[in-house]
């Protein structure tokens, strides 16, 4: 697996993103489960599914581009929204980068460390390490890549993303992604309860961060990829119910958007998981 890695780190984008729209065809074909799952979402949030069954590739291409993204540098073709982060920088209480499961996600993080870290400190991110300890190495080392400090998923973690937002530093944050049990709370996402985290709420309400939305779409025959920077459409609402509501609302947004690279498939309305004692969210 590891030489399989490295061998798509250095295929030209335009072949690994055509190989990966037919692993994500293959991986649809194979799995009722997926299927369902993938057609109930969509369908959830008022999509049919020729209006998105491009998701179905792209789903794909984030798998196969993913170790260029990890082991060599990738920059992105355009950035919109600059002045938002700029504006955001000038009012020197730190920044909430939050963006969705769509797109190149993880490409969102590491254009803004390329452009603002050199004069704003790192960016933060929480990460969860892989079991496999090839996978978990490689992880590590590229997650804490120049202008990006990855933390984790504890308590410790969420203390050094209040520090780093205290001291004008930016985070970025994954807030449609469905936390442990105790760390969250039921809103709407398209209309549907799900669980959704508290964390992305709580570190803004608590530090008087600005919250900027994120979101890096994937051009068309592996020409690469634009970054989009917006401000929350309203002020995020200083009680914690509405606030959660609120970005829920907005993930929505960064989705309708661009709903043919968002993640359908992703488990969004599933049960959380147990969490142990003394969690993050509990104590941020």
């Amino acid at each position: 697996m590891h030489t399989l890695f490295r061998f798509f780190s250095v295929l030209p984008l335009g072949l690994a993103h055509g190989i990966g729209a037919l692993l994500g065809w293959l991986a649809w074909l194979l799995s009722p489960t997926y299927r369902r799952r993938f057609a109930a979402n969509s369908a959830q949030a008022g999509y049919a599914f020729d209006e998105v069954s491009p998701a179905i590739g792209h789903a794909g291409r984030m798998v196969t581009e993913l170790p260029r993204l990890w082991l060599k540098d990738t920059p992105v073709n355009h950035t919109h929204g600059a002045e938002v982060v700029e504006a955001a920088w000038a009012r020197g209480k730190g920044i909430v980068f939050l963006t969705p499961h769509l797109g190149c996600f993880e490409l969102s993080v590491q254009g803004a460390a390329a452009r603002w870290s050199a004069q704003h400190g790192p960016i933060t991110i929480l990460y969860r390490p892989a079991k496999q300890p090839w996978l978990a190495q490689m992880m590590l080392s590229a997650r804490n890549r120049s202008g990006i400090e990855a933390v984790p998923t504890t308590l410790s973690g969420v203390r050094q993303m209040i520090k780093a937002l205290r001291k004008g530093q930016a985070v970025g944050l994954l807030p449609d992604q469905v936390p442990p049990d105790g760390q969250g709370q039921w809103a709407p996402f398209f209309g549907q309860p799900a669980y959704t985290m508290t964390l992305a709420a709580r570190l803004a309400l608590q530090t008087g961060a600005t919250v900027v939305l994120a979101r890096c779409e994937r051009l068309s025959w592996g020409r690469g990829f634009d970054l989009y920077f917006e401000d929350l459409p309203s002020p995020l609402p200083a009680e914690m119910d509405a606030a959660v509501l609120h970005l829920n609302q907005a993930m929505e947004h960064l989705i309708r958007q661009c709903p043919q690279q968002y993640l359908w498939g992703y488990g969004r309305y599933k049960q959380p998981r147990q969490a142990a004692p003394a969690t993050p969210g509990e104590s941020a």
